[in-house]
């Protein structure tokens, strides 16, 4: 088949598109690169005009600034414009998202629209925010979720704009269409699963693929100190519950300084943040989750013990009796305690780095993952 992925997010398509590759399908990526991660894609439509010609860039910055117009957007527009002539006769093409094109919602449409008349199946793909997961995440009838902090503390909502911005007219209107438009919705992990069956939407649900043959697992005995790491996101740092890890290292810190080495780190590109990842025993995650997002399940597949979204729906999903992953929460003295304990105990930190591990084979497997996309496709 030829299998056009449009967008990215945290190395997803990249990691479905290796998986396919192995079956002989041609496999394309057209999109930004997910920001400052710089993924790699075979056709860019980031804003490279906007972001590096230094006139530009100020220009931007003085357009938004006076009318609220976001210059990015129409570049992004006009590269995905342009590349439309070789973004034909695909079999299956995949949205990462509604927003899968990063720019004006009726430009949006329109792009959609010429995209779909020159391919055949379409699908969505639901891996992140998206409309129906924001409007039942609004409802807050969740034990948590992203929005937790915002029902704790309205002034968060500056830092919201662009979730709640899913919810509004323009953005609901491009979800509409698509879904009119599209074969099959899909969803990647719980924490999208979870939401959407509370709505009419019938989904197809499939694990992230995580690719283990190339993410090795290697052991990492302690030498001298344990390294705990901590991968901020700008954009997410609210959302995320970063602010409790950032507490509960700073008590972890007066407890344990020699046995310690902390290592955190902000919005770095994607290549950078793993080799900082990599010398790490521990990582802190995310709070606000049922279930892994792609940076934790690189982390597991690493053998690291991660403190992330590992709540009791996400052990009954998959039967599991060990443990793969810390559940967090929002409660700095609970992730103090988790954190002395493998400190005090650093055995635990190998036992649990190997059940992960395991798991990912098991459930994650890029190769295995990728037959399920193409049974779902068929």
């Amino acid at each position: 088949m030829r299998i056009l992925l449009v967008g990215e997010y945290s190395r997803l398509h990249n990691s479905l598109k290796e998986g396919l590759l192995t079956f002989g399908h041609e496999v394309k990526i057209v999109g930004t690169g997910d920001d400052f991660k710089n993924f790699p894609v075979d056709f860019s439509i980031d804003a490279v005009w906007f972001n590096k010609n230094l006139l530009l860039k100020f220009s931007k910055k003085v357009v938004f600034r006076l009318f609220k117009i976001d210059l990015q957007k129409l570049e992004r527009a006009i590269r995905f414009y342009n590349f439309l002539p070789k973004l034909k006769n695909f079999d299956v093409v995949q949205l990462i998202n509604s927003d899968a094109i990063e720019t004006f919602s009726d430009w949006e449409i329109y792009l959609y629209k010429k995209l779909f008349s020159q391919n055949n199946k379409i699908f969505l793909l639901i891996c992140g925010e998206e409309t129906p997961v924001i409007d039942v995440l609004l409802k807050n009838n969740l034990k948590y979720s992203i929005l937790t902090p915002l029902f704790k503390d309205a002034n968060f909502k500056e830092k919201y704009f662009h979730t709640l911005n899913y919810t509004f007219k323009k953005k609901r209107k491009v979800y509409d269409f698509i879904s009119s438009k599209t074969d099959k919705i899909l969803v990647s992990d719980l924490d999208y699963k979870i939401p959407m069956e509370q709505t009419e939407t019938k989904c197809y649900f499939v694990p992230n693929p995580v690719n283990i043959d190339k993410i090795q697992y290697v052991q990492n005995p302690i030498k001298d100190k344990i390294i705990i790491f901590h991968g901020k996101n700008k954009y997410g740092f609210v959302k995320k519950g970063s602010v409790f890890f950032e507490k509960a290292l700073h008590e972890i810190k007066l407890k344990y300084n020699d046995k310690i080495k902390i290592i955190e780190v902000n919005s770095l590109p994607y290549i950078e943040y793993e080799k900082l990842l990599n010398r790490a025993h521990i990582v802190l995650d995310q709070v606000y989750g049922f279930d892994q997002g792609y940076n934790a399940l690189e982390a597991m597949a690493k053998g690291k013990v991660v403190f992330t979204g590992a709540e009791t729906e996400f052990y009954n999903h998959y039967n599991l009796t060990k443990k793969v992953a810390i559940n967090a929460l929002d409660d700095v003295n609970y992730l103090v305690e988790k954190l002395s304990d493998l400190i005090v105990n650093p055995e635990k930190i190998i036992e649990i780095g190997q059940n992960a591990r395991i798991f990912i084979e098991k459930e994650h497997n890029y190769i295995e993952i990728a037959k399920k996309y193409i049974e779902i496709w068929k």
